[in-house]
């Protein structure tokens, strides 16, 4: 009887152990970001150092990236749950791969107007948007901005441009030694690259597709079909914990720069914190955004850029803005309440 007992009470005490560890098991989430560890990964690395993805019962983690597109690709493959992308990218990538059976969705916007620009240098003498016509232009040919230059160049008229082609680091030492004169980038990334190679910024002259009769989003959280499906409580959770890590972000980005210099301790600490802000400034806290509310989008504007990418892209097929974005995972109103006033 005693023997019985002990065995009934061990049965009974494994099993409490077993159902305890899976009620205490966090949902792993594999994010990739779009770029690498500089400024604005304070948007994804806040919420993960504070411990909003744990207390929601998420275990993140976050890896740097090396441009939208792989982005995209590498959710789409499953290699990641979830990820940070241009629009666009994603948009051409659902139109050039109709049959694809996990393409990315995006589910929350996070950079409301595309930070793509021109830059030139003022002793170009480029003065204006018209001057830009039939010159050498420079860019990765992955780059948001170049991809989406067509859109740019026919809302302002601008033709016969030349480009050349490199890898993301001669961008910008290119333009600074003449070998372009223009060249493409997202304003908080290229503008501080510049400066780095000892060109002050009064000396360029930023032509923001923005302010440019381009209306595109930017940047968008993704998220593959499978997590959609399988997990929407998990996917509901990060993006409450994200709005709550940013809105963080948003309000004293000097103190959340730590987190990105504990992931690169070789960071320019000053430097990318006018990096965070620059992208705040210009992509995340706009007029747009404060319209739309942060983190949403409206359909007909959506419309437009699909209708844009695609002919922009020459995608193989037309993109259809009713399968890129789903946004009844966002959360409510008074949590995407998080953009501060404008000083």
């Amino acid at each position: 009887m005693h023997k019985r007992h002990l065995l009934k009470s061990a049965i009974t005490g494994l099993f409490a152990l077993t159902l305890g560890s899976a009620f205490a098991q966090n949902t792993p989430i594999k994010f990739q970001l779009d770029w690498r560890f500089e400024g604005p990964a304070a948007f994804f690395l806040t919420p993960l150092a504070k411990g909003y993805f744990k207390d929601a019962k998420l275990d993140v983690t976050v890896d740097a990236g090396n441009g939208s597109g792989g982005t995209v690709t590498r959710v789409a493959s499953g290699t990641y749950d979830m990820g940070f992308a241009d629009m666009g990218s994603l948009m051409e990538f659902h139109a050039n791969n109709p049959d694809a059976p996990n393409k990315p969705v995006a589910i929350m916007m996070v950079y409301n107007s595309t930070p793509a620009s021109v830059m030139v240098l003022k002793k170009s003498g480029i003065k204006t948007i018209a001057d830009l016509s039939g010159k050498k232009f420079g860019a990765p040919v992955f780059d948001a901005g170049r991809r989406a230059f067509p859109i740019f160049a026919k809302a302002n008229n601008i033709s016969n441009v030349q480009w050349t082609a490199m890898d993301p680091p001669l961008r910008e030492t290119m333009l600074a030694r003449g070998d372009v004169e223009a060249i493409t980038g997202f304003t908080f990334t290229s503008l501080l690259n510049l400066e780095a190679r000892g060109v002050k910024a009064d000396e360029v002259l930023l032509f923001p597709y923005a302010d440019n009769g381009v209306k595109l989003y930017g940047n968008v959280i993704i998220a593959t079909p499978k997590l959609l499906k399988e997990n929407p409580a998990a996917v509901k959770a990060f993006l409450q914990a994200f709005a709550k890590g940013m809105k963080e972000v948003l309000a004293k980005p000097d103190a959340t720069i730590e987190f990105v210099r504990q992931r690169d301790g070789i960071i320019n600490v000053d430097l990318e914190t006018r990096r965070l802000k620059l992208a705040i400034d210009t992509a995340v806290n706009t007029a747009d955004a404060r319209t739309e509310g942060f983190g949403q989008i409206r359909p007909p504007r959506m419309s437009l850029m699909a209708s844009q990418v695609s002919d922009a892209f020459n995608t193989k097929t037309r993109v259809n803005p009713d399968t890129v974005w789903n946004g009844s995972f966002l959360p409510t109103t008074a949590e995407l309440n998080i953009l501060p006033n404008k000083k």
